[in-house]
């Protein structure tokens, strides 16, 4: 199945869960996360602001401030399809962008290098056991991994998400770790395997 058929068919089965499955599944996966021992070990986390249907990451952004943790958040730039990430302290400090997005607004956060972040979280809507993924179609994620070398990529996902494989380019860069509201992968482990 090509890319493209296999994003519609996830975001069709993603857009018939039910509201209360929804914040149920959401908050089994910040739970897990949570006792994740990267997270915990993490001085600086970058991740998204989700839009629905990804995981709701605001109460999972909320725990990690209670917890002291730098929470980095990306702020994309449509012309160049390059993202750079800010530390934000409250969810103040974001502005609403194209495509509903809420993104930081530079001038009221601290830069923060990719290889200051100890955990990136990476959004997608696809993914397999391997780590492989199928973003929305931007790019943005598989360019600035390129330069990510020193932290863990890890993706939070809902169970329908998941695919027995995602159809893969030389250039792809898998992520280290899967959540899921039921299971957690080493996908490092399994390419080790396979």
């Amino acid at each position: 199945m090509d890319k493209s058929t296999l994003r519609n068919r996830i975001k069709e089965a993603l857009a018939t869960m039910s509201e209360e499955a929804y914040h149920e599944q959401s908050l089994a996966i910040v739970k897990k996360v949570l006792q994740e021992p990267y997270i915990i070990e993490a001085k600086t986390i970058g991740i998204t602001i989700s839009n629905k249907p990804e995981i709701d990451t605001n109460h999972l952004i909320d725990e990690l401030w209670k917890l002291g943790k730098k929470v980095a958040v990306p702020k994309c730039n449509p012309k160049t399809r390059e993202m750079t990430f800010y530390v934000i302290n409250s969810f103040e400090q974001l502005e609403t962008v194209y495509m509903h997005l809420r993104e930081p607004i530079p001038e009221k956060c601290e830069f923060v290098d990719a290889n200051e972040m100890n955990v990136l979280l990476v959004p997608g809507v696809a993914f397999d056991q391997y780590g492989y993924r199928i973003g929305y179609g931007g790019g943005y994620y598989d360019r600035y991994v390129l330069n990510y070398k020193k932290g863990k990529l890890m993706s939070l996902l809902f169970d329908e998400q998941l695919v027995d494989r995602v159809p893969t380019e030389a250039h792809d860069c898998p992520v280290d770790i899967i959540v899921t509201p039921t299971i957690r992968i080493d996908c490092v482990a399994q390419r080790g395997a396979n």
